[in-house]
């Protein structure tokens, strides 16, 4: 079987890039396909994930980004003739490699993909939440045709495959599109062999300092958290344009701000609870990764990855949205009750083995089979 999959660029150590690299990979050596993939802007950035020699990879060179050195006719003369060439190098490729099944995983491809895939079944990953990305209230004339335009394509798929249940529903539900199931996310689990005994008086917090990831929320959790146990600190891996802003309250409580790291689980092993303040996640890879690790997790319910992941009050706690309240007296339970915290992260570990990739690449395995029959 050959499958294809499109996507813009494999250039950051993102939790997109790193699932994209593990099932390419994982369908190469487990099940002998034939793996293929186009990227569009990739430029000179090197691969952050190590691929497969079965996986084979190809850039456009496309490089759609450099329409904005331009204004206004000019811009627009650009971003058009980087489509049509976008349209005629794909269009090419696909006729060269003849895939059986092509996956997309953003927007811009998905009508392209639908005029020059041939025989082949296009499948689409919504890695981004059907509401954040395509439902957002809006009167531009031109923002509401291309989301139009992106609902048709993606309603002519032969399968949208979402991660969670709320976006799935959404699909269904506002897109009309019967054609959607859900497969989360494979997650690069613990393997280093080390697991936190959760006695350090440590927090910790895996994300961008961006608005997304609701740092003002979780700087008014921590102060709240800080008054009644001085002695803990929160441990912030993350980086982000917005750092700076916060350098202040930072400075003012117990908290230290790392710099993103490739080995993770190390870290988590280093602390006895995790917390997700984002306002939204389209899965949330963090969570099962440092469950994997032992951490319960304590975690706004946002939509709509954590409430997927998390069991509540077994192996961590979703908290109303926004209430920051709720959410300090969640992790002051746990710091005062070592034994709770033992039991939940006992539970997490074993919860987190569901995202295994011996677990969730059959299903991949299985659909490919069904669509193609």
């Amino acid at each position: 079987m050959k499958i294809l999959y499109v996507y813009q660029t494999l250039a950051r150590y993102g939790g997109v890039e790193r699932v994209l690299a593990d099932k390419m990979n994982y369908l190469a050596n487990h099940y002998g396909y034939d793996i293929y993939i186009l990227t569009r802007d990739q430029g000179t950035h090197q691969i952050p994930f190590p691929l497969e020699k079965r996986v084979h990879y190809d850039d456009l060179g496309i490089r759609l980004h450099t329409q904005y050195a331009y204004k206004g006719l000019r811009r627009l003369w650009e971003k058009i003739r980087l489509q049509c060439l976008y349209e005629y190098r794909v269009c090419k490729k696909i006729k060269e490699i003849k895939p059986d099944i092509i996956i997309g995983t953003d927007v811009m491809p998905a009508r392209s993909l639908l005029r020059h895939k041939g025989r082949a079944k296009l499948v689409i990953e919504s890695h981004s939440m059907y509401r954040m990305t395509y439902a957002e209230p809006t009167k531009n004339p031109l923002k509401l045709f291309l989301n139009y335009m992106a609902f048709r394509a993606y309603r002519k798929a032969d399968m949208l495959v979402s991660l969670t249940k709320g976006d799935a529903d959404d699909w269904r539900n506002k897109n009309h599109n019967e054609k959607v199931c859900v497969i989360p996310n494979v997650v690069n689990l613990n393997a280093t062999g080390l697991y936190s005994d959760l006695s350090q008086k440590n927090v910790i917090f895996v994300g961008r300092f961006a608005y997304l990831k609701g740092i003002p929320y979780l700087m008014e959790i921590w102060k709240k958290v800080q008054t009644r146990h001085p002695d803990w600190t929160l441990n912030i891996y993350g980086d982000g344009e917005e750092k700076e802003q916060y350098a202040d309250f930072i400075a003012s409580l117990n908290i230290i701000v790392h710099q993103p790291t490739r080995h993770i689980h190390e870290e988590y092993c280093k602390n006895s609870i995790f917390l997700l303040t984002s306002i939204s996640e389209s899965f949330s890879l963090v969570i099962p990764e440092a469950m994997s690790c032992g951490l319960p997790v304590v975690s706004f319910d946002c939509p709509y990855g954590p409430k997927d992941i998390i069991t509540e009050g077994k192996d961590g706690f979703l908290v109303p949205q926004y209430d920051v309240d709720a959410f300090a007296d969640s992790v002051c339970y746990l710091i005062e009750n070592k034994n709770i915290r033992l039991q939940m992260g006992m539970a997490a570990l074993t919860s987190s083995q569901r995202y295994a990739a011996e677990i969730v690449m059959p299903q991949w395995k299985k659909l490919f089979e069904s669509i193609l029959e």
